[in-house]
């Protein structure tokens, strides 16, 4: 392995990036250019990677139903987001964002970097080095799965056998080219990860500032939102459960919201879903918007509406709004996959622990309206609490393709754009500069 290549070429220098004001809490020191060889280098290393993983699941949001551009949009904010939400991948404007797939493979270089060097690390204790392993292995498996979801088809929209996705990245060589791997072949190594991890992972919780990193509780909760994806509802139920045996606890929305790196509902806050780029960039969609009747206490806790067509976002912003896995989640998961398997008292369980928080009666309307709900209502009911509890989190993006792809429509400056039921456009292109650096991922 040509370490000092590899190091110079791809580990970035990014000792300089640094958090002020509300955004101090990330107790972040991340390594420069040097090789490591002890555990603390290795937790710098480790520490780089938690860095530089995308806040794609932001930027997809706006391909989905919660947003809202319009001409009032700034022309710099239209150029970057003005074609993703649109869904226009054919010839965007040359100032749109970018998906960042460098980034997430520069993330699993280093997390297969770690894993490999498990044996090479000095000056540690045996649980701190394999602490920092099952983190890795952590690392690679979410990567992988958001990479999927963003790039292919949903697992249960298609034969994963025969449909290729994105290219699995196993190891820390860098002179490979790149190729497409099948889907099931992608979830099959996202799950083998998630039992190493389990395997390696000994800190239960770390203190708030430090729970960006993985934790054994964070291994369920991951695994309970990849089974749900494939449709694999009792195991999704399964390990949603044994997270909530552990933490069940729903944050007071009216005065902490759910998302922030250190409410009590937090399981792991890594990603800063809307940055403040985002989150400036758009308004509210409306119709997203009537989700939330006057009696949901996150009409105003989530937005602030200044005008009946000038809705804005509170729950976004800063990186103190830095959650990828909570409890709402988990309580969510098992309600769906309870009402999948035709379990809908045990469904409308979990769906009213939930929402017995969030209503200001205490969810008394919900219970009564549940009582009499069919399979098909219960589980439409379900999927609209999801989002609303989990609105610009990065979730409904992922939820609208592996659900029912629906068709749907908007206009901008009197022209309509249409994302039509099933269209192949809920799986977004490799970006074309990956393509040019790698022709296999045109295939």
């Amino acid at each position: 392995m040509k370490l000092n290549k590899i190091f110079a070429s791809l580990l970035i220098a990014a000792s300089a990036v640094t958090f002020t004001g509300c955004d101090s809490f990330l107790d972040i020191q991340p390594v420069g250019k040097v090789i490591p060889t002890t555990a603390a280098e290795f937790r710098s290393l480790i520490t780089e990677a938690y860095v530089t993983v995308p806040n794609d699941r932001g930027l997809a949001s706006f391909r989905s139903d919660e947003i809202l551009l319009d001409a009032t949009m700034s022309s710099n904010d239209l150029g970057s987001y003005l074609d993703i939400w649109r869904w226009n991948d054919d010839a965007p404007d040359e100032n749109t964002s970018s998906f960042q797939w460098r980034q997430f493979y520069h993330v699993l270089f280093i997390a297969n970097y770690v894993i490999e060097s498990e044996r090479l690390m000095t000056d540690g204790s045996t649980d701190e080095i394999r602490q920092m392993v099952g983190e890795a292995y952590m690392l690679r498996a979410y990567m992988h799965f958001i990479l999927a979801n963003l790039h292919a088809p949903a697992y249960t929209a298609c034969d994963p056998a025969t449909t290729k996705a994105i290219p699995l990245k196993l190891d820390s060589d860098v002179e490979g080219m790149l190729r497409r791997d099948m889907l099931s072949d992608v979830y099959a190594s996202i799950v083998k990860d998630l039992d190493s991890a389990e395997d390696y992972l000994n800190v239960d919780s770390w203190e708030p500032g430090y729970n960006y990193r993985f934790t054994t509780l964070s291994v369920d909760a991951l695994r309970s939102r990849v089974m749900l994806y494939m449709g694999r509802w009792d195991e999704a139920r399964k390990a949603a459960d044994r997270v909530l045996a552990v933490n069940s606890s729903l944050s007071d929305v009216s005065t902490q919201l759910p998302n922030v790196y250190n409410s009590v509902e937090n399981i792991l806050a890594l990603e800063q879903i809307m940055t403040a780029q985002y989150a400036r960039a758009f308004k509210i969609n409306r119709d997203f918007f009537r989700l939330y009747t006057s009696s949901d206490l996150r009409r105003r806790a989530y937005f602030n509406q200044v005008t009946s067509s000038n809705i804005l976002l509170i729950k976004g912003g800063s990186n103190t709004y830095s959650c990828s896995f909570r409890v709402a989640e988990m309580l969510l998961n098992a309600a769906e996959a309870a009402c999948r398997e035709g379990q809908t008292d045990d469904a409308a369980d979990y769906l009213l622990t939930l929402q017995r928080a969030r209503f200001s009666d205490g969810g008394a309307a919900k219970e009564t309206a549940v009582a009499v709900m069919d399979q098909d209502q219960l589980l439409t009911e379900i999927l609209n609490e999801r989002a609303r509890e989990l609105a610009f989190e990065g979730h409904r993006w992922f939820d609208l393709r592996r659900t029912t792809r629906p068709r749907i429509e908007r206009t901008y400056r009197g022209e309509t754009y249409v994302l039509e039921q099933d269209d192949p456009r809920y799986s977004i292109r490799i970006p074309s500069e990956a393509i040019a650096a790698n022709p296999g991922l045109a295939d």
